[in-house]
């Protein structure tokens, strides 16, 4: 009887361990949905558009950073202005595409479901969660459960290079 309490007791944790990553997949899965379609407005629900900005904004100025001394005083210059506008041409669907693509949500693929996407997204320290290719792969985008309880993309953490105009 005791090993029976401790059994469903460890199954009960893991399980509680599991609801937010299967509980965001859904979002995740019409974020990626939506991507490939080109399906703006359920994109915009499902983006958190602000704090995307501000990271791509912050990273923007990091890489300009990192240039000739001659273009990071330029960046410092013009950097938030233009990163500002960049960030902005940067959260749409379109430009998401290889980010999704390299998920597999392409139009010629077939499309994993929800269940499938929880087991690849991982709990961070936050509480948020983030997509990655398999178990052991880098988090490529980030997502924060909002208010009214949908996860919605916060970061980026890819290559800025996959985000593609």
């Amino acid at each position: 009887m005791r090993l029976l309490l401790i059994a469903v007791a460890a199954l009960t944790l893991s399980a509680c361990a599991t609801v937010p990553k299967l509980d965001a997949a859904g979002d995740v899965h019409a974020l990626l949905i939506a991507i490939r379609d080109n399906d703006r407005p359920t994109f915009d629900a499902l983006v958190d558009r602000r704090a995307l900005k501000q990271e791509i904004q912050a990273r923007l100025m990091a890489e300009a950073g990192r240039a000739d001394p001659r273009v990071a005083a330029l960046a410092a210059l013009l950097g938030p202005g233009v990163a500002s506008l960049a960030g902005d041409a940067l959260i749409k669907p379109e430009v998401f595409r290889a980010v999704a693509g390299y998920y597999g949500y392409r139009s010629d693929a077939r499309i994993p479901g929800p269940l499938a996407i929880s087991a690849t997204l991982r709990r961070l320290p936050d509480g948020r969660v983030c997509a990655v290719k398999d178990k052991t792969g880098p988090c490529l985008m980030s997502f924060t459960r909002a208010p009214d309880g949908r996860w919605r993309l916060s970061g980026f953490d890819g290559e800025l290079s996959m985000l593609r105009l």
